[in-house]
Formats: structure tokens, C-alpha cells, sequence
């Protein structure tokens, strides 16, 4: 059985720590179920990343859809940062490992990611990331928020980050509209 926590810094995030069952053979590991996060809808399309050693992605933020990541392969630093006003964790940033942690071990870990949060990672090495959402792609709901903003204060754990011309553009925290503030709201349990 999984275990399933809160993550205490910020509000509706989740981190998963899944049964690895291994033997001569290899490993399996059940990624995601439904079930496991109270409050997340079905999840509808599923993406693969591939990135090598030193890429940024993000920081990246969605008003309607909510992603759960997890990496197969390869060492991530996956940031998190609360962008909701009215979110008792409103302005928090969380930097946690997932993939191949810094003692070599793939504990295969996985986080949900609720909407209105800001979240990134960097490819602490060549790496896969797999990551199901529950909206289809939605071009007016990508959004993102500079990945080296002060007011984040992330730790990308990386000196000469690759980046995208769309992440060398995103703006700041402070400069971002206030139409395009995600808003905390308490979700019903689906």
C-alpha cells in the first residue's frame, strides 16, 4: 500500500511514496490510483518529458488543471511554489527530490500537484519525467511565473540552467495580473 501524505507546505499538494516490488527480474511499481488523493478528478492525458543534465522547466502554473509527476528515471528537483490567494500556504516554496534521490536510490515517489501552483523542476541529471493532468491542453491556461524570481526563492540546485525562451519570459511574481491569480478554493472530494 502506498503511503499518501499532506504535504504541509503547501495546501492541497500531495506526495506519494508507492510499494516497490523487486526481484532478479526488475522492479514494478504502481505510480498513481485515483483513489489515493481525496481530492483529485480523473485524470485525462499522460506526458513524457525527457530533458538532460542542468534543464529548467518552469516555473509553470495552471487557474484549472491539477498534474501529478513522477520520474522514472534520472534526478529531479521538482519546486513548488503557492501562488493562491486566500491559500494558508499563499507564498511558500517547496523544493523536494524526486527520481534518483542523492543516495542513489529511486524511492519512486510521486507528487499531485493542485491548480494555482507554481511548479518546476531541474534535471539534476539526463532524466525522464511522466506526468498525467486532469484537463487536456489548454493553451490560455499555461501560464508560468519567472523561475528566479526573489519572491519564490527556489533552489534549482543547478549553476548554468538550460532554459526555454518561454521560461526566460515568464514574468514575476508581483508583475502577473491580477486576473490571472489563481484563488484558493477548498475542492470538493470527487
Amino acid at each position: 500500500m502506498a503511503e499518501v501524505r499532506p504535504c504541509e507546505a503547501i495546501a492541497g499538494a500531495y506526495v506519494v511514496s508507492p510499494d516497490v516490488h523487486a526481484d532478479q527480474r526488475g522492479l514494478f511499481v504502481e505510480t498513481y490510483r485515483r483513489e489515493w488523493i481525496p481530492r483529485a478528478g480523473e485524470m485525462v492525458q499522460s506526458n513524457r518529458g525527457d530533458r538532460c543534465a542542468g534543464s529548467v522547466v518552469g516555473l509553470h502554473y495552471h487557474l484549472h488543471q491539477a498534474d501529478y509527476w513522477y520520474v522514472p528515471a534520472g534526478q529531479a528537483r521538482v519546486v513548488l511554489h503557492d501562488l493562491r490567494s486566500g491559500s494558508p500556504t499563499d507564498g511558500r516554496t517547496l523544493a523536494l527530490a524526486l527520481g534518483t534521490e542523492p543516495d542513489g536510490v529511486n524511492r519512486h515517489r510521486g507528487v499531485y500537484i493542485p491548480p494555482g501552483v507554481a511548479h518546476g523542476f531541474a534535471a539534476l541529471s539526463d532524466m525522464t519525467i511522466t506526468y498525467l493532468v486532469d484537463g487536456y491542453y489548454n493553451p490560455d491556461d499555461e501560464l508560468g511565473v519567472a523561475w528566479d524570481d526573489p519572491a519564490v526563492g527556489a533552489d534549482w540546485g543547478v549553476d548554468r540552467p538550460i532554459l526555454s525562451a518561454r521560461d526566460r519570459a515568464n514574468p514575476r511574481r508581483s508583475d502577473i495580473p491580477d486576473r490571472l491569480i489563481p484563488r484558493f478554493e477548498t475542492p470538493e472530494v470527487r
